[in-house]
């Protein structure tokens, strides 16, 4: 589903990213693990076309991402790509049910499709009956569940996580990273997961670590 081959990236001087490949199939839920600054955002931005790489080809179901426009890359992103970030990016004036069907507004989905894909993506993540809950009335945990419901609510087929338990405490981490593999796994996405944290990437398929050298694989 997803193919790097010996993608650089640089900033200025500074080789961020150093001739990374890595193959990631269909179901598959894969581990990046580095330390902070190493280059693990700029790496999923590269894989999303929202960075240009150096040197290398990102290919995603077989095509070249260095060959499309960047209307086309918005409408992959749009279609095809789910994101988890860190800081959750809930927007805080919609209600819960709002913000996981951001992704079928932005497709132009019929509002009632819109409003029953949010319903049981919430109950996925067991938050059923919490679809008017307003961002403020739920706990870090929820806000990533919620996070989690609207990056898979479109059927995406490249899942990206970018420290998606930063801000949460262990048990917390330990049930969202568990629901966050499950929902991958069961959605049929090729899932990678970016961290610092050998605890979040245990529960994947494969894990690889990101150095200054490039990426090594760990399994």
């Amino acid at each position: 589903m997803l193919r790097l081959d010996k993608v650089t990236k640089r900033f200025g001087v500074r080789s961020v990213l150093n001739a990374v490949s890595l193959e990631v199939a269909a179901g598959e839920y894969v581990a990046v693990l580095g330390e902070s600054g190493i280059g693990k955002s700029t790496l999923l931005n590269v894989i999303a076309g929202l960075e240009p790489a150096d040197a290398g080809t990102v290919a995603f179901d077989g095509v070249e991402l260095t060959r499309l426009d960047d209307d086309a890359l918005t409408r992959l992103r749009r279609e095809r790509f789910g994101f988890v970030f860190q800081a959750f990016h809930v927007l805080p004036h919609l209600s819960a049910a709002q913000n996981v069907g951001l992704p079928l507004l932005l497709r132009h989905a019929p509002q009632d499709e819109i409003e029953r894909r949010a319903a049981a993506a919430l109950a996925a993540v067991g938050l059923a009956g919490r679809e008017s809950s307003m961002p403020r009335e739920l706990s870090g945990g929820e806000l990533q569940r919620v996070a989690i419901a609207r990056a898979l609510v479109g059927e995406p087929a490249l899942v990206l996580a970018d420290e998606p338990t930063g801000n949460l405490d262990p048990q917390n981490a330990r049930q969202v990273l568990e629901l966050f593999a499950g929902e991958v796994r069961a959605h049929g996405a090729a899932g990678i997961l970016v961290t610092h944290s050998e605890a979040a990437a245990a529960g994947c398929d494969r894990r690889y670590r990101l150095t200054a050298e490039g990426l090594t694989a760990l399994d």
